[in-house]
Formats: structure tokens, sequence, C-alpha cells
């Protein structure tokens, strides 16, 4: 019995000597190097598709540092979404209309969950979330069948005044790019954004982000807000 107890005293010594080597994250910290990651990156172009209900939409985005997006859909097709720092801007070609929306600094974080893949969306979600592991910090798998393999993070809002009441983030963990959003709103319905094919540091010009509505659409202003509001 006492050299049992001796082996398993030097094994523990012996695997906290291999802990003692590798950095152990919190929920926190990996939150924060992600940040950190995206605080690096100039401008990203990916597939993206979402998913809300039994409804999909796809297509391309495009991001430029510190607050353009814009979504470019094949489904459908010719729609458009926009955010230049300040407003959003929606083209809706079924009905040939242009939806914009000036955003101040408080629903900024409003304009669209893809927005929360950039630098400044992480910052949001670092001050008005709690992050934890769905699991722990070793990667798993995307989905139930799937040999991708991500760290899932969940992220639990601090107010009740924020759209989501809960996000989960699929992070990369070799590239720390998020793979996947998966938001539950105040109204417990569920929005998945995916992006796959990314690729960061393309040189993206802002020109990309000034958009010229068709001359035949109807243009409607405030259309998320009242003025008073």
């Amino acid at each position: 019995m006492i050299k049992r107890g001796v082996a398993l005293f030097f094994l523990s010594i012996f695997n906290l000597a291999l802990l003692s080597g590798q950095e152990i994250y919190t929920a926190e910290r990996y939150l924060e190097m992600v940040s950190e990651h995206y605080g690096s990156i100039r401008d990203y172009e990916a597939a993206v598709e979402i998913r809300s209900g039994g409804s999909s939409m796809s297509g391309s985005a495009s991001y430029l540092s510190p607050a353009f997006l814009r979504i470019d859909f094949t489904r459908p097709a010719n729609q458009v979404i926009l955010f230049n720092g300040d407003a959003l801007t929606i083209y809706l070609p079924e009905f040939r209309a242009v939806l914009n929306q000036p955003l101040n600094q408080s629903r900024r974080s409003g304009a669209g969950g893809a927005g929360i893949a950039s630098a400044q969306g992480l910052t949001l979600l670092r001050r008005n979330y709690v992050p934890s592991f769905v699991t722990g910090p070793n990667p798993e798998p995307l989905d139930s069948d799937s040999s991708e393999r991500v760290v899932k993070l969940r992220l639990t809002r601090r107010s009740v005044s924020e759209g989501f009441r809960e996000i989960i983030l699929s992070i990369n963990p070799n590239t720390r790019l998020i793979r996947r959003i998966e938001g539950r709103t105040i109204a417990d319905s569920e929005i998945r954004f995916d992006f796959t094919n990314i690729r960061t540091n393309v040189g993206i010009p802002e020109t990309r982000f000034a958009y010229d509505s068709p001359p035949l659409a109807s243009m409607y202003n405030n259309f998320m807000f009242r003025d008073s509001d």
C-alpha cells in the first residue's frame, strides 16, 4: 500500500510538471485571445450561410476594420446587407426596396450577428456577456457527425437589454477564427451564422462598402426604430 501511495504521489507530481509547461486557459482568457487575434486582422472575406427557423440564406461576406461589413447574397440572389460603421443598409430585390437605418453607438452591436466576427464585435461581447466553455477547453466536433473540431464558448448576457439571451461561438483552435455563431434571441428564436473559406488580410478597398441603390428601388428610412427611440 505504501509503494502504491508513493507511486501515485510521483505520478501526480509528474502530471503537474507536464501541466506547468502548458498555459491553462479560462474561457474568459480564451475569448480575449480570439479578440486579440481579430484585432490584428485588417480585413477578411468568407463564404457565409445564415439559418433562422426553417429558412436559410447564403452569400459572401467582406469585412474591413474597424466596422465595415458587407454580405452579397446568392440566395436570395442579389440581396445585399451593408454596414459602414454608422448605418445599416439592406437591399431586398424581391420588393425592389432599400432599407436604411442610422445606428448610434448603443445600437451598433445589433447591426447583425455576422458583425460579432470582428474585433469591435468581440470587444462588445466581452463587455456584455459572461463566457464559459460548453464542455471544456479541448476541441470537440462542430456537429455530432462532423470530423471538423472546434472550441465552443457559451456567452451568457449580463443584462436583459442585450438582444441575444445566449451566444455560442465555435472557434477553429488553429487559426482562432470564428467558424460558427449561434444566437438565441429574447423571443427564443435561434439564428446561426456559418463562416467557411475564410481569407484574411487580402487588401479589401473601402470602396467595396459604398452602395449605389438600383435606380427603380424604393427607399425606406428608419425602418427599425422610430426617430424618438
